[in-house]
């Protein structure tokens, strides 16, 4: 797969350093010609030029390329980067980086983004999921918003232990797309049992994220869970 990085900082480096590492090939390409050296990245191509110029991404034959990464430390050239990368190239794939939380909402496809990745929001998910075991996590969002990839850690004695999940009455618009037991992945079937620990993953829609949560995290749990965190509040305070 080929896959042109735009911004060789330190997270367009440490994207193109794993991408190398899976056997991909991958262009970087940044404004600065000190990067190269400061990368430390090899086998990996080089193209010196701002990518928010059309006549770089030319250079670059973005045409041929499976997947853009707007990685840059610029929203504004992120979206820009996005946008062309569509519009003009036909990119099937783009993912852009979010470096401030409050930009998020420009993100989509409007702007020519398929994926946004805002590094706080991700290291938000990342804690309430090794903590939140019973609670349904969003981990991502993706294609504009619409649609979500949530987690849940099935917790001892909750009601979907032993259960079966093509037993479940799971909501429309959503689809169980991995389990993950003893840190190995299973491709879910309505066969597949499911065991206190497992970790859910599911994509779905906003409507039917909500849907999910109700079924899998009842009312009077997280009115129980609203009251000990009441509780824990004030005797902090005291």
């Amino acid at each position: 797969m080929k896959v042109v990085i735009a911004g060789a900082g330190a997270v367009g480096s440490s994207i193109a350093r794993e991408l190398l590492t899976n056997g991909h090939e991958v262009l970087l390409v940044d404004i600065k010609p000190e990067v190269v050296a400061r990368s430390g990245l090899r086998g990996v191509k080089w193209l010196m030029g701002d990518a928010c110029e059309l006549t770089v991404l030319q250079e670059s034959h973005l045409e041929t390329a499976e997947v853009l990464v707007a990685a840059t430390g610029d929203d504004k050239a992120n979206l820009v980067v996005s946008l062309l990368a569509k519009s003009e190239f036909g990119v099937g794939r783009t993912v852009a980086r979010v470096n401030n939380p409050k930009n998020d909402w420009l993100f989509d496809e409007a702007w020519g983004v398929d994926v946004a990745v805002s590094t706080p929001r991700i290291m938000t998910a990342l804690v309430e999921e090794a903590v939140e075991t019973g609670d349904l996590v969003r981990l991502l969002t993706l294609k504009s918003g619409q649609t979500t990839l949530v987690e849940f850690t099935v917790p001892a004695g909750h009601w979907a232990d032993g259960r079966r999940l093509g037993s479940v009455s799971w909501p429309e618009d959503m689809s169980v797309v991995s389990i993950i037991r003893d840190t190995r992945p299973i491709t879910p079937s309505d066969d597949d049992v499911m065991e206190a620990g497992d970790e859910l993953f599911f994509l779905a829609t906003e409507e039917a994220e909500s849907r999910l949560r109700d079924v899998l995290v009842p009312e009077d749990e997280r009115q129980a869970r609203g009251q000990r965190e009441s509780l824990s509040q004030r005797e902090t305070r005291g």
